[in-house]
């Protein structure tokens, strides 16, 4: 799968957030269907993140911050990427990657 194609069909059609804070709020809503993590994203936010929402699927790719807001088209880094709706993307079937 082309990540970075994924990711701006989801933008276009779906609807994502970008960050952290964000991030946490759309899983404590119960709105989250999947988490993306660029590969330097904190461990302990994610540790944290899991412990609290364990049925959240999450993958992290092998970006770094500064490629995955390259990829979403963003002028700044993104660490965390949250899917509310994949729209016409295929970011839904990512594999959780985190164990």
């Amino acid at each position: 799968m082309d990540l970075s194609r994924q990711l701006k069909t989801a933008i276009k059609t779906g609807d994502l957030t970008f960050g952290q804070n964000q991030a946490s709020d759309a899983c404590t809503n119960g709105d989250a269907k999947l988490l993306i993590f660029a590969v330097n994203c904190p461990q302990d936010y994610i540790d944290g993140l899991r412990a609290r929402h364990p049925d959240v699927p999450m993958h992290r790719t092998d970006l770094v911050n500064r490629e995955l807001g390259a990829a979403c088209a963003k002028p700044f880094p993104i660490s965390t990427i949250c899917v509310l709706s994949e729209g016409g993307s295929e970011l839904l079937s990512l594999q959780p990657n985190l164990d």
